[in-house]
């Protein structure tokens, strides 16, 4: 009886551990890249340090991801010689490819709508770091306390680097997809699919039922085995 009370336990545990990484959807936030040939490389770097060679090209992504490893690429053009096609080289200055994916709808923030992605060449002086190069081409820009890139041509207009869980991050879409509709003038008519009381970051109805009834068996199995026990005293 004991071997199974401890094994309704840990399948407590396994549940509510499991419902904790569903939540989890990661980190909003400007991702840096460098092109390596014709593939891009998270850079190693932060844009206040890095200084780019003159035919360098550099990307930026904004997108919810957990980590470096998961984090998306920039899209579109990457090539050097298509970007800065239009800007001539000149003595005393380099030029520096930028690639800027402001990302997709369901990874902008509630209420804002993601410009176009877009490429830029920033002619700069041979010493100037990839913040330079930006605040040269793509300003405004924002900044944080400790420096990390929150806002790249004025988007997002708020955050930085905040953590997503994945309810909110679903909230944002369904929020951002109306507000285009809206705009488009084919919104559908208001449906309320939460309560009112229901502030949607909580553990669901569910797995609260889940959790009371392993505990309320755990309970009876407990009270059983004390019962024989005694009957047996």
């Amino acid at each position: 009886m004991t071997r199974r009370v401890a094994l309704l336990v840990l399948a407590a545990f396994v549940l509510i551990a499991t419902a904790g990484q569903a939540q989890a959807a990661g980190y909003r936030y400007w991702s840096f890249w460098d092109r390596d040939g014709d593939q891009w490389a998270y850079a190693t770097q932060g844009p206040s340090t890095a200084r780019p060679a003159d035919g360098d090209v550099q990307g930026f992504r904004f997108s919810v991801s957990e980590d470096s490893g998961d984090a998306a690429q920039p899209r579109g053009t990457a090539d050097f010689a298509s970007i800065c096609a239009k800007t001539p080289a000149e003595d005393g200055s380099k030029r520096v490819a930028l690639v800027l994916d402001f990302g997709t709808a369901s990874d902008a923030p509630s209420g804002e709508t993601p410009p176009s992605p877009r490429t830029a060449c920033a002619q700069v002086s041979p010493d100037a770091t990839t913040a330079d190069t930006l605040a040269a081409v793509a300003g405004p820009l924002r900044y944080d306390h400790n420096a990390l890139l929150c806002a790249i041509g004025g988007y997002p207009k708020s955050g930085c680097g905040e953590q997503v869980s994945e309810n909110q991050e679903n909230q944002n879409q369904n929020q951002n997809q109306e507000n285009q509709e809206k705009q488009n003038g084919s919104a559908a008519p208001e449906e309320k699919n939460i309560s009112d009381d229901d502030d949607g970051g909580g553990p669901s109805v569910g797995l609260i039922t889940g959790i009371a009834a392993i505990a309320a068996l755990a309970a009876a199995v407990t009270w059983q085995a004390r019962r024989r026990r005694n009957a047996t005293d």
